[in-house]
């Protein structure tokens, strides 16, 4: 049974929220990791749940990797932490659903990888980015070289990641870390009315996001490859003949869609 994470379903239509749950600051121990790992296995298999929100409440949203955790520990231990928190937030990446992280507060080292690894992030005014792990003699871990550059530009992330600095809720949102920016008392409902919107759209929804996130790792002539497989599997849905039918009798932007 999960200890620090909770998925709930409910909060609208086709829409899951994890929640992380290890006060005061969500600090991603090895503990919280499995439980994310485990709540990850479940949203593969629910099939009903279409979009998720990943909150870690309205103060914080995890502050990082449990620095006690690295007290004497060897090379080999510290590579074992690495991969399998890699791992377990490459997962949640390659989820079916279209993922958004709802930040307030502190999204830091492993807690911004975390935030990293959804889709899209709403961002209280109140939220705090960065990679401080620089600043302990390391360096991010769990995804923050890989994922910060692609999303913010490699400049920008090499200086946020070589200062170790804190990146504040406006500036995220000026350089794309922060997709939106709200009040911080309206980041968990933004994010859930975008997850709602989502949860409500075509099948083809997971055709795309596969073709974005491995396309962007394969050279172009295999991602395009993939994007002819992916608009195939698509046209051979429920969706995509209701979609269809929708436009040519009521124009664009009408249709209701199944899911399927």
């Amino acid at each position: 049974m999960s200890e620090f994470v909770r998925v709930e379903e409910g909060s609208a239509a086709g829409v899951a929220t994890v929640f992380l749950e290890r006060p005061p600051m969500n600090a991603l121990s090895s503990r919280l990791v499995e439980d994310l790992a485990e709540a990850t296995r479940r949203l593969q298999e629910m099939e009903g749940i279409r979009a998720i929100v990943i909150w870690g409440g309205p103060k914080i949203f995890a502050a990082g990797a449990d620095i006690k955790e690295f007290l004497n520990r060897s090379e080999t231990e510290a590579k074992k932490i690495s991969q399998r928190m890699s791992e377990v937030f490459a997962n949640i990446s390659g989820l079916p659903q279209i993922s958004i992280a709802a930040v307030n507060g502190y999204a830091l080292g492993g807690g911004c990888e975390l935030a990293l690894s959804a889709d899209f992030r709403v961002a209280g005014d109140d939220a705090v980015f960065g990679q401080p792990e620089i600043l302990l003699g390391l360096i991010p871990g769990a995804g923050g070289t890989q994922r910060l550059p692609r999303l913010v530009g490699l400049s920008r992330a090499k200086e946020i990641i070589f200062s170790g600095r804190q990146v504040k809720a406006p500036e995220a949102r000026a350089i794309g870390l922060a997709d939106q920016v709200v009040p911080a008392s309206d980041a968990y409902q933004t994010a859930l009315r975008l997850a709602r919107r989502y949860a409500a759209g075509p099948s083809a929804l997971a055709s795309a996001k596969r073709s974005i996130s491995l396309g962007m790792d394969m050279p172009l002539p295999a991602a395009l490859t993939l994007e002819s497989e992916e608009f195939a599997a698509a046209f051979a849905t429920e969706d995509a003949r209701l979609g269809v039918a929708s436009f040519l009798e009521k124009g664009p932007g009408k249709a209701e869609f199944s899911g399927r």
